[in-house]
């Protein structure tokens, strides 16, 4: 048995994942910023709620990694956490003015990479490209 006559298109989406999100993490480190630590504040920037169990929800993390990021955006002073006052078992977390101005930095660079990404496409591209990478989520039942 011989290779497949053509590349696997699971092949061809895990390379080219690799390499759109290395090149996106490459834009978040030229404003000092991470994957994690963009997801964390823009999740505590759409939600209202800072509750630490429903941000690890929301990014798609477990309980002890989101602790890890957090110990590391507290001592950077981008976010704070506090104790929820209904259930003292439970943390809250909240963005500084500093978190607040590092979101900032953060969502012009993923803007800048979302035109990047999206100039090299026309508008039918783009609606075929979402109608495909929507099919294969059903695919594997995401």
């Amino acid at each position: 048995m011989g290779p497949p006559a053509a590349e696997p298109v699971g092949l061809q989406l895990a390379r080219t994942a690799k390499a759109v999100s290395r090149a996106f993490d490459e834009a978040l480190g030229e404003v000092g910023g991470t994957l994690p630590t963009w997801l964390i504040l823009m999740s505590l920037k759409a939600s209202r709620h800072g509750a630490q169990r429903d941000i690890a929800a929301a990014i798609g993390v477990e309980g002890p990694t989101l602790t890890h990021h957090l110990n590391r955006l507290e001592d950077q002073g981008l976010v704070r956490r506090s104790r929820d006052p209904d259930n003292r078992r439970a943390h809250r977390v909240a963005l500084t003015e500093a978190g607040d101005a590092a979101f900032g930095r953060m969502l012009g660079a993923v803007q800048s990479f979302d035109r990047r990404l999206r100039s090299g496409l026309t508008k039918p591209q783009l609606t075929e490209l979402e109608r495909a990478l929507a099919a294969l989520r059903g695919a594997v039942g995401s």
